[in-house]
């Protein structure tokens, strides 16, 4: 009996995978080998992918949490669709398990379904570094208000995706009212004199005279995050300030760079960092 593929899905870190995988060890040992191994080269290619990155591309100040977590989990993705192919390291890797278990021989292999040893465990639970919420989920999360948003102002759902990525460290920095209340305000929008909903109000960075500085400032609160997306597209499609943004949203770069021009944020490599999180964005969504 076949076993369920856990590589397609993502790998096996979590406990609904594991018990399935030991499950099927019971019935199917040699195949549960097999898919084992996919495991490690999925976790050897994901390594092999950060070297090379690390190697080709100059780390600096435009790097940011954001854009380290998407490119880190895109390379997750890639390296497990590239896993399991014919004659790969994964083939080496069940040969070796196989032998070392007893399978290959026909001995009786270790018993999974039960409570595995500490060398067992090791073989079935490899444990890839995976955040808690990760760039995928994010843009899943908020496609279908982003898209809903796209289809009334024009604004590319995916630009929008992605300055909320950016503004919230992929959601993992989301601003919060002094009680924990979540604000749902994904794109940092401060609470004006224009103002009349509810505020949060949070310790921020601002640039002032070219160097960062922590400074309270209170952010528009919103019911949900669909109202969140709709009032920073009235923002950029009401405000005779934004005009150039929208006018120039057909690519990442001008639209990155017109948020810049219009002042939307106080951080000189805004556009910089915008335009990174963008790309990054865009390549979760083809490999989705």
């Amino acid at each position: 009996m076949a076993i369920p593929s856990t590589t397609n899905a993502g790998l096996a870190s979590d406990a609904t995978s594991i018990n399935a995988l030991r499950s099927s060890a019971s019935r199917d040992p040699k195949a549960a080998v097999k898919e084992t191994a996919k495991q490690f080269e999925a976790l050897f290619m994901q390594e092999l992918m950060k070297s090379m990155r690390a190697a080709s591309m100059s780390s600096g100040m435009l790097d940011n949490e954001g854009s380290k977590l998407g490119t880190e989990m895109l390379d997750q993705q890639f390296a497990t669709k590239m896993t399991g192919l014919p004659g790969g390291l994964s083939d080496m890797i069940a040969k070796q398990l196989e032998r070392q278990l007893g399978v290959a021989t026909g001995l009786t292999p270790p018993n999974l379904s039960s409570q595995p040893s500490k060398s067992a465990a090791a073989v079935a639970t490899p444990q890839p570094r995976i955040p808690s919420k990760c760039a995928g989920d994010f843009v899943k999360a908020h496609d279908a208000a982003a898209k809903a948003v796209e289809a009334q102002t024009g604004i590319p759902a995916s630009f929008m995706i992605a300055q909320a990525a950016h503004e919230t460290g992929w959601g993992r920095k989301e601003i919060r009212g002094a009680d924990g209340t979540d604000s749902h305000n994904l794109f940092g929008i401060k609470a004006g004199p224009g103002w009349t909903g509810p505020v949060a109000e949070v310790t921020t960075t601002e640039y002032i005279n070219g160097r960062p500085q922590k400074v309270k400032a209170q952010f528009r609160a919103y019911a949900s995050y669909e109202e969140s997306f709709r009032d920073y597209a009235k923002l950029l499609k009401d405000s005779p300030r934004y005009a150039g943004v929208v006018a120039n949203a057909s690519s990442a770069k001008g639209f990155a760079q017109g948020l810049q021009r219009a002042g939307y944020a106080t951080d000189p490599a805004y556009a910089e960092k915008l335009s990174k999180v963008i790309n990054t964005t865009l390549r979760l969504q083809r490999v989705a």
